[in-house]
């Protein structure tokens, strides 16, 4: 759950960092009078909504690497990063995207797939899940990352963020403006936004902001469900995924750093449900079976 907090906490705080960043300068805030110009206002809203979530996509595999120690394999040193390499190459190959980066770092049981481009991504996997699981459960996890790619979640999830973003900067401003009409109507020698303004806009983007973190965790839910779909296909079978996730639901997944943790491997439900990334891991073996070949 502390993971699904800093999620979701991160983003409010960009989002709002940069909002009131662009404010002070004048940007964004409505001059004087009674109208609001909805087309600047809209394009405002894209700039905030879009910028840090299309920014921390570009930068997502140098970040990766170094946030979490990563070593990216160039020539492999042991029988099991050669074994690595080629797994990964073979579903690469059968996914119809370029060859990813593949690395290892220090950790406990996790995975992970980033990078802004399906042909020059980043497949990482901690030591913890190498010594853990035999192959056929780590080329499971594998051809569950290398689907995140050959699905495109990475692009798709950073424009959802950016179309809901975009919406609660537009929806926060707009209440913000008929809140500060009606507080300060007779007041005719006011020139540009007052406080209720301000104090509503702050709330709003607060309040609007954990409403679209629900959507956004809903699409990443999804994507969880097709890229073990996507192994069970890369694999000719949902056996090995479904293993894969039997034995992680006995571990506990290693922590990630909160720029990647929505990438890795997390066990959903509980009370926050609602704004988990991942399912349960039950539910995600549960579907499995369903498409079981």
């Amino acid at each position: 759950m502390k993971r699904i907090v800093l999620f979701i906490a991160t983003n409010l705080a960009v989002m709002l960092v940069l909002s009131i960043v662009l404010s002070l300068l004048g940007i964004g805030r409505p001059g004087a009078g009674d109208t609001l110009e909805l087309g600047s206002l809209l394009a405002f809203s894209l700039v905030v909504g879009f910028t840090g979530a299309i920014f921390s996509l570009l930068i997502s595999k140098p970040m990766a690497k170094w946030s979490t120690g990563a070593r990216v394999i160039d020539t492999p040193s042991s029988s099991t990063e050669l074994w690595l390499v080629n797994t990964v190459k073979a579903l690469a190959e059968r996914a119809g995207i370029g060859m990813p980066e593949v690395a290892v770092y220090p950790g406990e049981p996790n995975a992970f797939a980033t990078g802004a481009f399906k042909n020059s991504a980043l497949v990482a996997v901690s030591t913890g899940l190498l010594e853990n699981m035999n192959r056929d459960e780590v080329e499971a996890v594998l051809g569950h990352e290398v689907a995140h790619i050959a699905n495109g979640d990475m692009v798709t999830m950073t424009l959802i963020q950016g179309v809901v973003n975009t919406f609660v900067v537009f929806l926060a401003r707009v209440v913000g403006f008929f809140v500060d009409k009606v507080l300060l109507k007779n007041n005719s020698e006011r020139s540009g936004p007052g406080i209720g303004y301000m104090v509503t806009v702050f709330v709003c983007e607060i309040i609007f902001g954990l409403a679209a973190s629900l959507i956004v965790a809903w699409f990443s839910r999804q994507r969880e469900f097709r890229a073990d779909a996507g192994s069970a296909k890369l694999l000719g079978s949902s056996v090995p995924m479904q293993h894969a996730l039997a034995r992680l639901n006995g571990m506990q997944p290693g922590a990630l750093p909160q720029s990647i943790a929505a990438s890795g491997i997390t066990n959903g439900g509980g009370w926050g449900a609602l704004f988990s990334t991942h399912p349960p891991f039950e539910q995600r073996i549960a579907a499995l079976r369903s498409v079981q070949s």
